[in-house]
């Protein structure tokens, strides 16, 4: 017995928040626009973290442009690791049966 998920459009969120501002009880507001007191609390504690990148759809998180760097970075730098562990494990298994490294 699963229950659907309901999705909201960010126009429908937008207007949520822009409500909650002027509204003094969440709870009524919440009941009038069926939903949740802490989904109505979550959207606005998005919107006023992220402002204009908010609610972007579908799980996607628009990061900005530092962000998307760090995140390709840190890709890079994972790769190099495992790029680099792979060859101290070779180097190891070459100089077990040579008995010796040369170097080159």
């Amino acid at each position: 017995m699963s229950r659907e998920r309901k999705a909201y459009t960010k126009e429908f969120k937008l207007m949520s928040v822009q409500l909650s501002n002027s509204h003094t009880d969440l709870g009524a507001l919440a009941k009038e626009l069926d939903i949740s007191v802490t989904l109505l609390h979550r959207w606005r504690k998005e919107f006023s973290s992220k402002q204009e990148s908010s609610f972007p759809g579908n799980g996607k998180v628009i990061l900005t442009a530092a962000e998307q760097e760090l995140a390709l970075l840190k890709k890079e730098l994972r790769e190099t690791q495992m790029e680099r562990d792979i060859l101290m494990k070779a180097i190891s298994i070459f100089s077990k049966s040579d008995n010796k490294y040369s170097g080159s």
